[in-house]
């Protein structure tokens, strides 16, 4: 309690100093454009038009943090945001897997309630209906968005609880451009990843290849993956683009199990996953969209003898178009497959699928140049159990353009996956989980755009939550679960100085009853500070009652401190080290999953 009354007080004094700092330094060297979001309607909208929370974490945000997945990047970014964890790399799978996703509260074990995409497309395992954290690397990514409230008026099932979408880089340059990188650290972890980008008039190229491994932080807790990607991209003319892409990822992991097992018990994940989408994108005066094609697929074979492949693939097209001034109406079809086999269950050695097609149609409308309203509607049909109906309605109103207050009512659903109506406790006549989400915020940009803050207020109610009954060996699922949940977000971006950039974030969520990975109060601030050759980026999370357990109950509260330095050596090379938990802090995440003390990484960056 101590220590978090005094960082608070902490946080308090460096946000007013800031704030002071601010008030008396004018930046004539810096121009500030409005953020513009692409997941919050699918194509580039003004972030102050868009009536639901979207965080923004740039490629630089990414780069300071010196993390190799993104996953953990989010969760200090964005508020109302937590991604577990439980080893110095990767996430695991079954029981003592981590790489879950919680917003505002609402998450899954499996995490099947929020959607992550790259580039747009789904991303998820076939059978378990869950994204597949190993395989998100950061050198990849040109940014970040992540929309915090239900998004399924867009993106269908899994959308529930909100949207991760990782947007992947793309040469913007004519000529060749390579990037190196090769580091070392505590518990003999190695990283390494190459990256190169070509363009050529209307041709760019964007491929990678990533290796990262570690003995982990106890016996039979390494791990290892092998990561590649390529983009193409094929500029037609000015009104039409191409692009495809092809992933894949090998990786493989122990576990060891819980610290409070009496007898180790060894677990070993072998995981081949892949994906290939293809898009053609146009734009043409008014009308604004796309046609994306998306191939996942992947191999698990685990110690425990379960083995299974499986696959989600589909097809999506939209189009926007301006009806008239001040008017955006989009009409979009998705359509579906995914499932796979396994060796136990049901599905026991034979393909099972479930298709899914959707209609969705969202339109804004700007009145006076001061209100937004915005509402849309889809109707999704699933081969199981029938039409799902999707309501959403929005309101911005910008009374001068450095305010914005908006509210919206939306609704979220999540469809059962193969596992639930078919394998493990299973029941074929299983009904969506449905949530409304309320939320009202006030975005205000001051000081000539440095500072940019955000609040926002929300309360969700869900129902039909899927939940495990009766004793084993007789347990089956049924639609039983609620929840309430209510909370508060506070964001801020400041330019301190043309040297000193500040990100900080605040949540605080009340719920009815404990749930895992969804801390009550959670407080994340990074600072980063550059000066000539030097570059030094400090971060610090505090988390207050999170659940790590829920029979028995249990909570954790823990304050972690991370910096990273890096040096400019020359024009090519760049030198750094990392250190992470420097206040030594011994907390759990994942029950029985003894979290990483202080630890270091140094390496070096090539860039020509």
């Amino acid at each position: 309690m101590e220590i978090r009354k005094k960082f608070n007080a902490v946080v308090f004094l460096l946000i007013v100093w800031q704030y002071a700092a601010l008030s008396q330094e004018r930046l004539k060297d810096t121009i500030a454009i409005d953020e513009v979001i692409v997941t919050g309607s699918k194509i580039e909208v003004s972030r102050k038009l868009i009536p639901v929370s979207v965080s923004q974490i740039s490629k630089q945000n990414i780069e300071n943090t010196g993390e190799t997945n993104i996953l953990p990047t989010i969760s200090n970014y964005s508020p109302g945001v937590f991604v577990t964890e439980r080893n110095i790399l990767g996430f695991g799978v079954s029981s003592g897997g981590s790489g879950a996703i919680s917003i505002r509260g609402i998450s899954g074990s499996p995490n099947t309630n929020v959607l992550v995409l790259m580039d747009g497309h789904p991303q998820y395992q076939g059978i378990f209906g869950h994204p597949l954290p190993d395989a998100y690397v950061a050198s990849d990514v040109e940014k970040v968005e992540i929309i915090r409230g239900p998004a399924s008026i867009l993106y269908g099932s899994n959308a529930m609880a909100g949207v991760v979408n990782i947007i992947t880089k793309q040469q913007q340059t004519d000529g060749f451009n390579t990037h190196l990188e090769a580091s070392y650290g505590s518990y003999n972890t190695q990283k390494y990843s190459g990256t190169v980008g070509y363009k050529k008039n209307k041709l760019s190229l964007f491929a990678s290849i990533n290796h990262d491994q570690t003995n982990g932080i106890r016996e039979n807790t390494d791990f290892k993956i092998t990561n590649g990607y390529t983009k193409v991209s094929y500029q037609v003319n000015k009104y039409l683009k191409l692009t495809g892409d092809i992933n894949l990822a090998k990786y493989n992991a122990n576990d060891n199990g819980s610290v409070y097992l009496e007898e180790p018990a060894p677990f070993n994940i072998d995981i081949a996953r892949g994906k290939t989408s293809f898009s053609i994108e146009n734009s043409y005066k008014t009308l604004t969209g796309a046609l994306k094609l998306y191939h996942n697929f992947g191999t698990h074979n685990l110690s425990d003898g379960w083995h299974s492949t499986d696959r989600n693939s589909g097809v999506m097209v939209f189009q926007t178009m301006q009806l008239f001034k001040g008017n955006k109406l989009t009409a979009g079809i998705d359509a579906k497959q995914y499932g796979g086999k396994g060796n136990s269950g049901m599905a026991k050695d034979s393909l099972v699928t479930i298709n899914e097609i959707a209609f969705y149609t969202y339109m804004q409308q700007t009145f006076l140049q001061k209100i937004t309203i915005s509402a849309g509607l889809r109707v999704e049909n699933n081969s199981n159990y029938g039409n799902e109906f999707v309501p959403m309605v929005g309101v911005n109103y910008n009374p001068i353009a450095s305010t914005t207050i908006k509210s919206s009512i939306s609704k979220g659903f999540r469809s059962p996956t193969v596992m639930e109506m078919y394998l493990f406790a299973p029941n074929p006549n299983l009904e969506p989980e449905r949530m409304i989400n309320y939320e009202i915020g006030w975005l205000q940009s001051s000081i000539n755009k440095r500072l940019n803050t955000e609040l926002t207020l929300f309360t969700a109610i869900g129902d039909n939550l899927i939940q495990t009954t009766g004793q084993y060996p007789n347990l089956k699922r049924d639609n039983i679960g609620t929840f309430s949940n209510k909370g508060i977000e506070i964001s801020a971006k400041i330019r301190a100085s043309k040297n000193i950039f500040i990100h900080s974030n605040y949540s605080y969520l009340f719920i009815e009853k404990p749930v895992l990975a969804a801390p009550r109060q959670q407080i994340n601030i990074s600072v980063n500070y550059s000066y000539k050759i030097f570059n030094l980026n400090i971060s610090s999370q505090h988390i207050e009652k999170l659940y790590i357990s829920t029979n028995p109950e249990k909570t954790n509260s823990y304050t972690l401190l991370n910096a990273r330095l890096g040096v400019q050596i020359q024009k090519y090379l760049n030198v750094f080290i990392l250190g992470n938990n420097l206040l030594n802090q011994n907390y759990q995440i994942n029950y029985g999953y003894l979290m990483p003390k202080i630890n270091f990484l140094a390496g070096i960056k090539l860039k020509f």
